[in-house]
């Protein structure tokens, strides 16, 4: 990437949407007030006056993500109103946005993102699973075409190459906000609790990683995913003495997963955290719910109700739709495009990166900023508890996570 003498940023060293056991986780420089743009000079953009700007959302329209998918496009086109005055335009330029669905599958969406290149598009955004990020980020490359990520999360997508971005945050920043409830890492006891599989395993590797790292001796519970009688591995945990219980957990299991644990007393021998995943997740966990400590990316009302949330949380309201978990990915990758044409060009994707590289923002979490040296996407984490159970089940605001607190550790980028 390319590195910036202003651009040095202060940081320490999240688990995918699945993590999120949804279902399936500084030196402020070059700040603006929001990054609104609207009637800005139509000279911006490179000498490229009055261009249409192409913008490809590619994203799971469709498949075992689309709640998801539904959650960022309905934040990204309250973002773009919001990021260009209700105008559409941005230094003169038309931003038209074509969506299309890549089911979830990486192979639909390379073949819907090569079919836009192909038609002249310029900025691709989107991206709702972690393994179609993955394939998305090198195609921009090869095609030097801007490249905004949505809800992904997995941390291969910073740092993967000069035109790849995220609007989201990543797993490393998940898992840093868990460890701020266990304070002091060093000697401390930290067991993971998921299934035996590639994804329960990430997740172990996750926490060894990241809390381990800092001196935290971690262990784990792992249950054969077909298990349905979970009380055995409460048990475990509980006998291990831990002081800290990461859950991460997926299916339709997770209801019999905390009852075991609060009937098991768990839940009042260690602090036990997990992701706090969208609100149709809320009810899962039952009577444990206010037992638990949640790290969140986001909620609705988490933002403390900052102008540009109140603005999300309003415009997608009055479109019918429910602000939830992912919103604010889609919100700030408007934000984002509309400052790479406005500040860099509306033709050139290499000189919308230079734009964004460093760039600081106010966006619906608070001050966020897209790191210089890896494109990571700098940004505030949230704890929270459960209040009230079943249909009644909300999150409330236990504390805010500086974003320099749970900034991933940087690293330099593949080209």
């Amino acid at each position: 990437m390319r590195r910036r003498a202003t651009d040095t940023v202060h940081h320490r060293r999240s688990l995918s949407a699945v993590v999120t056991l949804a279902a399936a986780g500084l030196l402020l420089v070059g700040c603006t007030a929001a990054g609104k743009a609207g009637e800005a000079d139509s000279a911006s953009g490179k000498g490229a006056k009055d261009q249409t700007v192409k913008v490809g959302l590619v994203y799971s329209r469709t498949g075992l993500l689309a709640d998801y998918g539904k959650q960022y496009r309905d934040g990204f086109m309250a973002g773009l109103d919001y990021a260009t005055n209700g105008t559409g335009k941005v230094a003169g330029h038309r931003i038209e946005v074509t969506e299309q669905d890549d089911a979830g599958d990486p192979g639909k969406a390379v073949s819907a993102a090569k079919n836009l290149i192909g038609k002249g598009y310029k900025v691709l955004a989107g991206t709702t699973d972690s393994g179609v990020a993955l394939q998305m980020a090198p195609l921009a490359a090869q095609n030097k075409v801007l490249y905004v990520s949505g809800p992904a999360a997995t941390d291969a997508v910073t740092g993967i190459n000069d035109y790849t971005f995220r609007s989201g945050r990543q797993s490393y920043q998940d898992i840093l906000t868990a460890g701020t409830m266990l304070g002091e890492a060093k000697g401390k006891k930290v067991t993971v609790l998921a299934q035996d599989s590639t994804f329960g395993q990430a997740n172990v590797a996750a926490v060894k990683a990241v809390l381990g790292g800092k001196g935290a001796k971690v262990g784990s519970v792992l249950a054969p995913p077909s298990a349905t009688d979970l009380t055995p591995f409460a048990r475990q945990v509980k006998a291990a003495g831990p002081d800290l219980v990461f859950v991460a957990w997926a299916g339709s299991t997770a209801p019999a997963l905390w009852t075991a644990l609060d009937q098991q007393g768990v839940l009042g021998a260690s602090k036990v955290v997990t992701g706090l995943a969208g609100t149709a997740s809320y009810p899962i966990f039952g009577a444990a719910g206010s037992k638990v400590s949640f790290l969140a990316h986001y909620f609705p009302g988490a933002g403390g109700g900052n102008a540009v949330e109140k603005s999300m949380l309003d415009s997608v309201t009055g479109a019918g739709g429910t602000p939830d978990l992912f919103t604010p990915d889609g919100f700030t990758a408007a934000q984002m495009i509309v400052h790479a044409v406005e500040k860099g060009s509306a033709t050139d994707p290499a000189a919308m990166a230079k734009a964004l590289e460093g760039w600081t923002f106010d966006g619906v979490k608070g001050k966020e900023q897209v790191r210089a040296e890896d494109h990571a996407l700098i940004q505030p984490m949230f704890v929270a508890k459960l209040t009230g159970k079943g249909a009644t089940a909300e999150p409330k605001l236990v504390t805010t996570e500086p974003m320099d607190k749970v900034a991933p550790p940087a690293k330099p980028s593949a080209g």
